[in-house]
């Protein structure tokens, strides 16, 4: 029988970094704080709503969830779909963007907490699962069925599971194996290679644990973007890690594979001191980290300026509602992160009534909007021009 102790789940960190590991970090490091970097902040703000979306997206597809962006979107806007299973995979969509938007809040004001701490991660389950009907709280098992309650821990033998061949620790012991986890990454005690690391390290052994009855993976993804945010390379919310889960480097099973590896026993002496593998553990974070790097460097590539701006002109060349003067409104919106309404005859050149038609036009497909009536416009990126903005984004694009 294995062993409860919460030092089971050792070892946790890294001592020790690889080559191959620290030339990762120090180009993820770059990567990440040049990412976004030519973008006015008002449509940088704009493009990580739009990545909020696209986390979600590949966290439901992790899941086994294929929830079509458009389908988000409308959840989003309150529009759920009538067949009870397809709602319930909308409100899930709908509240991962609501928690991970709350994070990047909380990330640009300074007041995000230790990502690691059990007060953090109870709160990303309660409030991912906080308006969630009863049917998706009710978990079935080989011979017991309950109501899960957001935010709390597995603690009766009835929430005890096994995932795949890991058998993770019992209900009683999950407490301990989380004050343990919390003590263990506390991004006060690390520095800024060791807080990267342990974004990777952290992801694994929180799955490990398995601390709630369900709704794991979603929590660790979105503990892993916290981490991200506090660590320095979140680029302001510009890339998900979701989206490189659920692809790989190769291929999409690569993320159970890689989690598998990282259950593997320590093997032998030259194997670290720990439970776990020392070997597997740097494989994984090796891995994992890879996979961040392969994300902002793609992510970088959509939203560079230039490139951005010549999809927009593709976008409105192939309109069938849009006159041509309605790219020097997006250029302009591009450039300058907003601007004026008064100012739309001097942009587009037209007079004063014809420059209004053309931003109605705009404003009807969704591509500037404002927060007012009347107020001054900015881009958007609606999921109807995600194949010619943003193609290879989500997969039907």
């Amino acid at each position: 029988m294995t062993e409860e102790t919460p030092q089971r789940i050792e070892p946790a960190r890294l001592e020790e970094t690889s080559e191959a590991i620290a030339d990762v970090i120090a180009d993820l490091s770059v990567a990440s704080t040049k990412l976004g970097v030519g973008l006015h902040p008002r449509t940088a703000a704009n493009l990580a709503d739009l990545v909020r979306l696209m986390n979600t997206y590949y966290s439901n597809l992790i899941e086994g969830h294929n929830t079509r962006p458009k389908d988000i979107a409308r959840a989003l806007e309150g529009k759920l779909d009538q067949d009870e299973g397809r709602r319930n995979l909308q409100l899930e969509a709908a509240a991962h963007v609501r928690v991970q938007t709350e994070i990047d809040r909380l990330a640009s004001d300074g007041k995000l907490g230790e990502p690691a701490s059990i007060e953090f991660i109870k709160w990303l389950h309660l409030e991912f699962y906080r308006h969630a009907p009863e049917d998706m709280l009710r978990i079935s098992g080989k011979d017991s069925e309950f109501i899960m309650v957001p935010g709390a821990w597995r603690s009766k033998p009835q929430h005890d599971v096994a995932v795949g061949r890991h058998v993770p620790p019992s209900s009683a012991r999950v407490d301990d194996f989380m004050k343990y986890f919390e003590q263990r990454y506390a991004f006060k005690s690390l520095k800024t290679a060791g807080r990267i690391m342990a974004i990777a390290a952290a992801h694994h052994r929180f799955n490990y644990i398995h601390p709630f009855p369900d709704g794991n993976g979603r929590v660790s993804r979105l503990m892993s973007h916290a981490m991200a945010q506090l660590s320095g390379i979140g680029s302001h919310g510009l890339w998900s890690i979701s989206r490189g889960l659920a692809r790989g480097l190769k291929t999409p099973s690569e993320y159970k594979r890689m989690m598998d590896l990282a259950d593997t026993p320590r093997q032998g002496d030259l194997d670290g001191r720990g439970n776990l593998s020392l070997k597997a553990l740097s494989e994984f974070i090796l891995w994992f980290l890879q996979v961040c790097l392969d994300q902002v460097k793609f992510m970088d590539s959509l939203f560079e300026l230039d490139s951005l701006g010549q999809r927009l002109r593709t976008y409105v060349e192939r309109s069938s509602t849009l006159k041509p003067e309605a790219i020097r409104l997006l250029e302009e919106a591009l450039i300058r992160g907003q601007f004026e309404r008064g100012d739309i005859s001097r942009i587009t050149g037209l007079p004063d009534r014809t420059a209004r038609r053309v931003l109605a036009d705009v404003i009807a497909d969704g591509l500037l909007a404002s927060e007012t009536p009347k107020g001054a416009v900015s881009l958007r990126f609606p999921v109807e021009a995600l194949d010619v903005l943003f193609p290879r984004l989500f997969p039907e694009t």
